[in-house]
């Protein structure tokens, strides 16, 4: 699928705007108080808008949302200057994203879990993959190697010792099954459980989509020790910027870590 360009993509973003005392839009145009934060949809942007809504007035915060549906822009859009801030990735998906694109990006501290699961439209468990099934993972580095990680865990394929979450096909060392992957773009696979024995699904798109991890997976990720949290990410040098202390002091409070296990329901994990 062609990537959109960061106009395009913008333009059809959802802007959640604060709105001035007069009742017009608010310009962040030099509004210092003002933090305008990429995100994904779901779970991101209904945690950040929880804290926009709940808790930001409080702290004299202003927060303007930005909606991207997929894991590159929100990066491009940063290094631009076009957002404060960006709320959408883990650490390793950072950690390649800096390698090869130069990016000077600071992680901040782990806010969320969202547990990388399998799923199918055509079985119940996982002995009844058949042979030669279609596998669809997904085809960024860091989460193609998570995705053969957990199927290993669960039996379906071998890996070399030692490679864990850094694993690429070649490491496979046994395939019984004979299955067959399919690397597509993350925000992808869950359109692809029509067309595959099963998928491994990042658990967002799981999520906004309707599935439900806690009880629709065939296999999910442990949370516990998970390096996979999911961060605030600023550019260097803006981790002590007053907007962005009082959006992590808020992003890491009580109250949100309520809101994610009430609404969730173990789908997405506070992480910490």
């Amino acid at each position: 699928m062609r990537r959109r360009s960061f106009a395009a993509v913008l333009a059809a973003a959802t802007l959640t705007l604060g709105l001035a005392a007069c009742g017009s839009s608010d310009s962040t145009a030099g509004d210092k108080d003002t933090l305008k934060i990429g995100v994904s949809p779901v779970p991101h942007g209904e945690i950040i808008k929880y804290v926009k809504d709940n808790l930001a007035a409080a702290e004299g915060l202003k927060i303007e949302i930005v909606e991207f549906n997929d894991y590159v822009q929100p990066n491009v859009a940063l290094s631009e200057k076009q957002l404060d801030a960006n709320y959408f990735q883990h650490l390793p998906y950072l950690e390649e994203e800096v390698a090869s694109k130069g990016y000077k990006f600071t992680a901040l501290k782990a806010a969320h879990i969202e547990p990388l699961g399998v799923y199918s439209k055509t079985v119940k468990t996982l002995a009844e993959v058949p042979s030669g099934g279609v596998v669809g993972i997904p085809n960024d580095p860091s989460n193609s190697g998570r995705a053969l990680s957990l199927l290993a865990a669960n039996g379906l394929i071998t890996l070399k010792d030692g490679v864990g979450v850094k694993a690429t096909e070649k490491d496979i060392t046994a395939n019984p099954k004979n299955l067959q992957f399919k690397a597509l773009e993350a925000a992808q696979l869950p359109r692809s459980l029509d067309d595959t024995a099963i998928s491994v699904i990042n658990g967002n798109y799981a999520v906004e989509t309707g599935l439900k991890p806690a009880t629709d997976a065939l296999a999910l990720e442990n949370g516990a020790d998970n390096p996979y949290a999911n961060l605030v990410v600023v550019r260097t040098g803006d981790e002590t910027d007053a907007r962005v202390v009082k959006l992590e002091k808020l992003l890491h409070s009580a109250e949100v870590k309520k809101f994610i296990a009430d609404k969730y329901q173990g789908s997405v994990l506070a992480a910490f």
